[in-house]
Formats: C-alpha cells, sequence, structure tokens
C-alpha cells in the first residue's frame, strides 16, 4: 500500500496496515487494551474459523472497518485452534506506555505463532514432539532435511538418496511445518504435508547457510557437528534457522548445537512398513490399538516423547542395545523401576519449561514446576544408585550386582543442581500465580526493597483504618467513611445531611447521589505513597523475575542434559514395568545370521483379546531364509508375520520382547507388503500400491533384510497373480536372500521348497467341528491340506444358499481339475513344474474365471457369476 493511501486512513488503520504488510500471509493479533484485535480480511477470516462475532465499527479511509477480536487473557485458547488448523498468527503487542504516549501508543509484532514454531504449554501436544522441518532437493534425487524442536531444543539433520527414502523419513518425523524451495517440483506427498510453506530458493543456498549457522552457534566452521558432505542438509538447516529467527524476535540460547541422524545407524523402515506394523497409528484411530498402546507407561510427558522417538527410530547399534537391556535388566532384579516411577511422577516438563525459559516466556508455575523437578534430582539419583541390598535378602538372595554404565552416566548426566533449586525455592512461592503481571511470584524475603514496597501496601489498610477513626472523631460525623477506587484513588465519603459539618481543609474530590468525596492533604500525600509503592513493587518485581531468567539461561545446558537423562530413566523404568507386566524377556542380539524367537506373541492383539494368546516359534538362518505359509484367511497368518517384526523392532530400541527367547543376528532393514487399498492422492489402484511397495522390496532387501509378504498377486487375475507371486518369492530367494515370510492364498508356492533349499513351508491350523470352523492360530510345519474358503465365508454371514452354490461349483472345478491333470500334456518338457502355469487348453469355465476381476464385481454380480459358471458346468 501506497504512503498515499495510506494517508487516507486513521492514524490507528496506519499502524495496524504497516504492520500487516509486513506479515501478509498471517493472521495479525493487533493489541488494543484488553483485547487483540482482527481488521479487514484477517477479521473475516477469524470469525469464520474461530467462530467469533464479525462487527463492523467506525470508519478509515471512508469505509466501514470489519473487526473480530478475542480476550488477552483468553487468547492461548484461540492460538491453539488456529495452530490445529494449520494457520500462523503474528502477535502485535503495545510496546509503549499508554499513559506516557503522545497519540497513539507504539506497537510491535513480538512474534510469530506457526504451527512448527510453538512453544507455550497450551498449544502443544504433552506427549508428542512438535517438529519444525526445512527439505532442500539435490540434482541427482537426493534430498536434505533439518528439523528443529523448538519446545526442547532439539536441532537435527539427514539426508536421503530418492524420494522413497524421503516418503520414509516424513513418515517417521510427522512434521508440523515444512519448508520448502518454491522452485522445486517437490513429489506429490510432499504437497499434502500440513503446514507446507513455499520459501524463496535463496533461503536454500548452502554458502550462505554455513555462514548463518556459523554466525548463530559462534564457530569458525561446522566441522565439530558432523556435517562434512551434508550441503544439502546444511542449506536446509540455514533456512531453518532463519525462518526460527524470523518467527521468534528473540536469542534462541536452548539451540545449542545440531547433530546428525545417519541412516546407517536405524532400522530402516519405510512409510508402508510404519503403517502395516502400527507403531503408533491405528486406521480407527485408536492408541491403544497400537504398540505404543501397550508401551507407553510413561510417568512424564517427556519421557513419553523420548519413547516414541526411540519406537520409530530403531537402533543398529549393538552396544546402545545392550546397555539399554542390560538397563532394564537391572531395574527388574533390584525392582528399582517402582520406586523410581513414584519419584518422577513428581517431575513436571522440565525440556519445554526450559524451552520456554530460554525464550523468556515461562511463567510463574514453569518455575515452580521446575524447582519441584530439581528437588528431586537427587532423591532420582539415589534410587538408580542404591544396591537395594535389604529388598534382596526380604527376597531371599543376595545381589551380586555389577555397575550399570547407562544407568550410572544417566546419574551423571542429571548431575547436581541444589544451588539452582535453591534459588528457586528462595526466589519463587509455593503455589505462585499463573500469570506474573500481576505480582505476588517473588517470595517475602528474596529482596529487602521489593519486601519494603510490599510493606508499604500492605500496611495501607490499617493506616485508613486509623486515619478513618480520627477524621470521626476530630469532625465530629460518626457517618465518615475513608474508601478507595481505581478511577479517583483515595477519599473520605461524607453523606449530604452532614454537609454542614464538613472541616474547611477538606477539598471536594467527587460528587455522588446521596455523598460527597473529599481528600486532604495528609491522604494525599498517603495516596502518591501508596500507589508509588505498588507501581514499583510490580516493576521491581518484574525485574527481579527477568534476572532470576538471566541466572537460569546461564545454566540452561546443564539444566537440559539433565532433563534429557530423567527422560530416558522414564523411558527405562516404563520398559521394565512392561518388561515385568506382561511377561517380556531379554532378547540375545547376536553377530551370527539369523532369527530364532521361542513362543513369540503379538504384544497388541494379546493385550486386546479376552481369549488366551497362542505363541509360535519362528527360526529362520543362513539355510532356511523364507518361510512359505498357508492356511485359511483369519487363521491368523497377519498376525505371526506381524508380531515376528514387532519382536525384532522392539529388541532394537532396546527393549525386552514378547517372547520365551529370542536370539536376533544383524538386521539393516524391516519391509512389510501388507494388505491393499488405493492411493487416491497418487492416482494408484489397489493393485499398483501393491507392486510399487513390491518393487521396493525388491530392489531394496539385502541378507540382513527381514520382509513380510502378505497375499502378493491378489489385485489381479489368478495367472498374472500367481506367476507375479512365485517370482517375487524366486527372486527374494535366490537374489535378495532376506529373511522372509511369504503368506499367500496361492497352494501351488507351496512347491518352491522342492525346488529352493533355503525355502520352507508352515502353516496355520484350522479345524472343521461339525459345522463350525475353529481356527487354532498354531503354526506348524508344511503346507496347509485347504483353505477353508467357503468356512470363512460362512463365518462372514454369506446366505447359506449361496455357500451351497459355492461348494457345487467348487466340486465341479476340482472334478475338472483332477481330469486336466490326469490327460496327456502335449510338449510336457516345455510345462513348467506347476501345472497351472500352462494349460494344455482352458475350459470355458477357466477362461470365464481368468476374465473376472473379483475385487470389481458386486455381491450381485459375484452370484450371478456363479451361476454362469455352473452353467458351463
Amino acid at each position: 500500500m501506497s504512503q498515499d493511501d495510506l494517508s487516507q486512513h486513521t492514524p490507528l488503520m496506519r499502524q495496524f496496515l504497516t504492520a500487516k504488510a509486513a506479515h501478509p500471509d498471517v493472521l495479525l493479533f493487533f493489541r488494543m487494551g484488553d483485547f487483540y484485535e482482527l481488521f479487514y480480511d484477517d477479521a473475516r477470516k477469524a470469525a469464520r474459523l474461530l467462530d467469533i462475532t464479525l462487527t463492523q465499527r467506525g470508519q478509515s479511509a471512508g469505509q466501514p472497518i470489519p473487526m473480530a477480536g478475542v480476550p488477552h487473557h483468553a487468547v492461548e485458547n484461540y492460538l491453539a485452534r488456529l495452530v490445529r488448523l494449520g494457520e500462523s498468527v503474528a502477535i502485535c503487542e503495545q510496546i509503549g506506555d499508554p499513559a506516557l504516549a503522545k497519540g497513539i501508543v507504539e506497537r510491535k509484532v513480538v512474534r510469530i505463532v506457526t504451527p512448527g514454531t510453538v512453544t507455550d504449554a497450551a498449544l502443544l501436544e504433552d506427549r508428542r514432539d512438535t517438529l519444525l522441518l526445512a527439505m532442500s532437493a539435490g540434482a541427482r534425487g537426493d534430498y536434505g532435511l533439518a528439523w528443529v524442536d523448538l519446545s526442547s531444543g532439539r536441532f537435527l539433520l539427514s539426508e536421503v538418496p530418492n524420494a522413497e527414502a524421503l516418503a520414509a523419513e516424513l513418515a517417521r518425523l510427522q512434521p508440523a511445518e515444512t519448508l520448502v524451495d518454491e522452485n522445486v517440483a517437490w513429489p506429490k506427498l510432499v504437497s499434502a504435508l500440513p503446514g507446507l510453506r513455499k520459501r524463496p530458493p535463496w533461503h536454500f543456498d548452502a554458502d550462505a547457510a554455513k555462514r548463518e549457522l556459523n554466525r548463530f552457534f559462534g564457530t569458525r566452521d561446522l566441522g565439530g557437528f558432523g556435517v562434512e558432505g551434508l550441503s544439502l542438509a546444511v542449506a536446509a538447516a540455514g533456512c531453518l534457522l532463519g525462518y526460527v529467527e524470523e518467527t521468534q524476535k528473540s536469542a534462541l540460547p536452548h539451540l545449542s548445537g545440531m547433530a546428525v541422524e545417519a541412516a546407517s545407524e536405524t532400522i530402516a523402515l519405510d512409510a508402508a512398513t510404519r503403517r502395516n506394523l502400527e507403531l503408533d497409528t491405528h486406521p480407527s484411530g485408536r492408541t491403544e490399538h497400537t504398540l505404543l498402546g501397550v508401551l507407553d507407561e510413561t510417568v512424564t510427558p517427556m519421557g513419553a516423547r523420548a519413547l516414541r522417538r526411540w519406537l520409530n527410530r530403531p537402533l543398529r547399534s549393538r552396544d546402545v542395545l545392550r546397555g539399554r537391556h542390560q538397563a532394564i535388566g537391572a531395574l527388574i532384579d533390584s525392582r528399582r523401576y517402582e520406586p523410581l516411577r513414584d519419584q518422577l511422577r513428581g517431575v513436571g516438563d522440565l525440556e519445554r519449561i526450559l524451552a520456554r525459559v530460554a525464550l523468556r516466556s515461562a511463567r510463574p508455575r514453569d518455575l515452580s514446576t521446575l524447582r519441584d523437578g530439581l528437588l528431586a534430582a537427587p532423591f532420582i539419583g539415589a534410587l538408580v544408585h542404591d544396591r537395594e541390598d535389604q529388598e534382596a535378602a526380604i527376597h531371599g538372595r543376595t545381589l551380586q550386582q555389577k555397575p550399570v554404565p547407562l544407568l550410572q552416566s544417566l546419574v551423571k548426566r542429571i548431575g547436581d543442581h541444589a544451588e539452582t533449586a535453591a534459588l528457586l525455592a528462595s526466589a519463587v512461592i509455593e503455589q505462585p500465580p499463573a500469570l506474573q503481571r500481576d505480582g505476588g511470584v517473588i517470595a517475602d524475603g528474596y529482596d529487602a526493597e521489593l519486601d519494603e514496597l510490599r510493606r508499604l501496601s500492605t500496611h495501607a489498610d490499617q493506616y485508613l483504618v486509623e486515619l478513618e477513626e480520627r477524621e470521626k472523631a476530630s469532625s465530629g460525623i460518626s457517618a465518615l467513611k475513608v474508601g478507595y477506587n481505581r478511577v479517583h484513588g483515595y477519599y473520605i465519603e461524607i453523606g449530604k445531611a452532614h454537609s454542614d459539618k464538613v472541616p474547611t481543609h477538606y477539598t471536594r474530590r467527587q460528587t455522588t447521589k446521596n455523598a460527597e468525596r473529599y481528600i486532604t492533604e495528609e491522604l494525599k500525600q498517603f495516596e502518591d505513597k501508596v500507589l508509588s509503592a505498588k507501581e514499583r513493587s510490580l516493576m521491581r518485581e518484574r525485574a527481579l523475575y527477568e534476572a532470576l531468567l538471566d541466572l537460569l539461561i546461564e545454566k540452561l545446558e546443564p539444566l537440559k542434559q539433565a532433563a534429557s537423562a530423567i527422560a530416558e530413566l522414564d523411558v527405562l523404568a516404563t520398559l521394565a514395568e512392561r518388561a515385568e507386566a506382561l511377561d517380556w524377556s531379554m532378547p540375545e542380539l547376536t553377530d551370527a545370521p539369523g532369527i530364532a524367537i521361542k513362543r513369540g506373541r503379538h504384544p497388541v492383539v494379546e493385550k486386546v483379546r479376552d481369549e488366551p494368546f497362542e505363541p509360535n516359534d519362528l527360526m529362520l538362518g543362513n539355510d532356511r531364509r523364507m518361510l512359505v505359509i498357508t492356511g485359511p484367511n483369519m487363521g491368523g497368518k497377519s498376525t505371526y508375520m506381524r508380531q515376528n517384526a514387532l519382536i525384532v523392532l522392539l529388541a532394537h530400541i532396546g527393549s525386552y520382547v514378547p517372547a520365551t527367547r529370542a536370539v536376533i543376528g544383524p538386521i539393516d532393514r524391516i519391509f512389510t507388503r501388507i494388505g491393499a487399498g488405493d492411493d487416491l492422492s497418487r492416482g494408484q489402484s489397489t493393485f499398483m500400491v501393491e507392486m510399487s511397495e513390491t518393487a521396493n522390496i525388491l530392489h531394496n532387501a539385502t541378507e540382513q533384510s527381514l520382509v513380510l509378504m502378505d497375499e502378493v498377486g491378489r489385485g489381479t487375475s489368478t495367472y498374472d497373480g500367481l506367476s507375479l507371486a512365485r517370482a517375487a518369492a524366486v527372486h527374494l530367494a535366490r537374489h535378495c536372500r532376506a529373511y522372509t515370510l511369504f503368506a499367500t492364498h496361492y497352494f501351488e508356492l507351496t512347491e518352491l521348497a522342492t525346488e529352493f533349499p533355503a525355502i520352507a513351508n508352515v502353516h496355520l491350523d484350522a479345524v472343521e467341528y461339525g459345522d463350525q470352523l475353529v481356527f487354532m492360530h498354531a503354526v506348524k510345519d508344511g503346507p496347509a491340506n485347504q483353505s477353508f474358503g467357503l468356512q470363512v465365508a460362512a463365518l462372514a454371514g454369506l446366505p447359506k444358499a449361496v455357500i451351497a452354490d459355492a461348494r457345487r461349483t467348487l466340486a465341479e472345478l476340482e472334478r475338472g481339475m483332477h481330469q486336466q491333470a490326469n490327460a496327456p500334456t502335449p510338449n510336457a518338457e516345455a510345462s513348467p513344474q506347476l501345472g497351472l502355469f500352462a494349460p494344455s487348453a482352458p475350459s470355458a469355465a477357466e477362461r470365464m474365471l481368468d476374465e473376472i476381476d473379483p475385487d470389481a464385481l458386486s455381491p450381485r454380480e459375484a452370484l450371478e457369476a456363479l451361476y454362469r459358471l455352473k452353467s458351463l458346468g
């Protein structure tokens, strides 16, 4: 807007429009007294999103001003709603004193609240990280990523080689807001990300990023952060840092460094695998039906977030994992996890409190919570170090415990913060108010000047009582009263009936309906002293509060280390409690290849089902690389495969596992191809999704990968599907040599075990009991003897007439197959081992079956197809 256009507006609107021009893409909350007001298009949008009243008040430039507002004391509730909707808000505050301002008070945007940069407790999910992500793209189809959790101070980088790996990282991180180069043609999945912000390309300049990062961290180069050769990640980090500084408009002392998360450190999980294993999300939205729902009994919010990070980033380092297993074992053996968890319950969300301290937005109750947490730290350390000899004697045994390195390291990281705890205990009252602005936060005795100012204010009431008694006596007016209001200050009130008795030294201050109010020189002097003391008291308290934040910021790094260590202790104590409560055992991580699981269970299914879970074994190694799994639908094939993948994953986050024994060799990736569904966002059919996921597995699986393949080929015709399933299984066995669980309804694939020594058949058992089908859920060697498809259909509720007709059709088809199998086969030498691959002369029924797409048929069309098949017999 030009200066000429601005000049047509009122001074207040000129101030608003200038601030709005600097922040055109966000809502502007413009502080006016006790409200934040929005104007013009911002007001219309906010009224719609927040369901608040849209009004028009006054005019500017000859036009009415659309206006909507929210009270300042409830602003967090409205900000939370807007952030959840993906909106960003610029907070424009009054920064001048209205009493001293000449004209309108000065205002300035003091911060911008965006979905990825929120730090206020009311705007955050307690048990989930809120991440801001920036991504840069390379010329070879590779990508650089940098992300920050501003509410805890974690700043991390990584690079991925292609779009598939990018999709896996996005599924892991689930950013609240993402920054991308507006000139890059990003994969379609990026456009669907929440809070997507397009930035100019120069924000991703690698050289400029290095300069800015060195400036911010006070370093000469970035070598100490381990980012050599990661130019794309550094470019993303530069954009990220610039955005954070732009939105926060304050120092960021809690961002004290960067770290690289290398792909080689983790068990790789692609997006499909995360979805299929239901680690922390479930299609129903019910967290209790996920692995996280089973595990998360953490007692602190920061522990809950740490557990989620562990679960989504299983590690390959045997040393780290064995350290966690050893720590869990020590906590179980000594029963220390129970008192430790009780002590941790009194510790608040120290990570996020320290972030708010760093940003100078910490509230009084943040400081009292920090004080209580630091006071609890010595007891936490003592519980971890305590050898529990007395309790061991109660159990009739002596614990010959060796020091546990991980637990010792965590206690060291917690450290001794007695001085800081004592400072907070002396400075902040036991139960402070929610806000600092009205005072009453700093404890008596902490500052002599504040105590004196408070004494003047506190003793005002007694002085006024004494003054009232004196004035009554000297004037002879028994109805005389001394009072105070915020508009007129202190006064002496005398009813009009006694106006003739008013002393001459009284000066009239205010007239009311039935009385006159006066002031005296003594009362005026007292008023000046008391009101000055109250104002000076608030000013002094604000200064002390800011100085207290300064002292805490000086100690920020060791305090952050303590909070991180407490969060990790919470996770370890929780995993110990889960292992005891759910009867899990410590896995054995070996360097020898193979996976051997004895009596494994599915942790989620076992928890949610009422009847007992049937445990099953798994044995894979160099001479047994693939299991072809057959059996009826609903028999438990998918559960069996998933439970083994979850056991392997749990072992690699450092947890105990739901099995009596698990011996696991080196694993680099877990792949799953389970379930079916269209991907409308990418224009892919069910079968295309299935083939895309299968292609990813066949291209990337290695000898150290665990692969779960469930019903490959179901999305196309019988012969196409069978051919593809067989070819995929052969490729996995011959070329990838991955540890593979291959569930199929194509019984013909069981013959692969005769061709490949590393392939074995197993099946899920079921028995017919009268007209009932009973699933045994037990895994047994060898192929299944039948599929029980019609029995499962009957359980699903198909009409009995349909089932009976299907039985007749099945019998006729099986007779035809038997006759065909006994007939001479032309060119037998050219026929493959599996006869179905080259039938000598397809029958009319076979040709019709080949033309049918089961997924495209309605129930009525399927029934009609059955009748046509019967007529062909």
